[in-house]
């Protein structure tokens, strides 16, 4: 099993405006791949002084091929999406991890 974990920090005057698109539109997007079996989005519980709220979004892989296919053929366009939206707004990090 693998996590491939997405951890975003969103200025605070974007934040619902971004946890709306990522639960309407963006998750789903992924999830609509079929290369994911799930997803679970936790807000990171810590003070931040730059005016950035952090969150990290993880989907559930079965296998590293699903994650490259993923990252080869579906990626390129919905990261492009997110970052045109939210443009000078974001930042964002990819993790992928293995379970043992």
């Amino acid at each position: 099993m693998l996590l491939y974990n997405v951890t975003v920090g969103i200025d605070r005057d974007a934040e619902a405006e971004w946890l709306q698109y990522m639960r309407e539109k963006h998750i789903q997007d992924v999830l609509n791949t079929g290369l994911f079996m799930g997803y679970k989005m936790y807000k990171v519980l810590h003070n931040q002084e730059d005016g950035t709220i952090s969150y990290s979004i993880q989907y559930l892989a079965r296998s590293i091929e699903d994650v490259q296919q993923y990252l080869e053929v579906f990626a390129p366009a919905l990261i492009e999406q997110h970052r045109k939206r939210f443009e000078h707004r974001h930042v964002a990090f990819m993790t992928l991890l293995e379970e043992v």
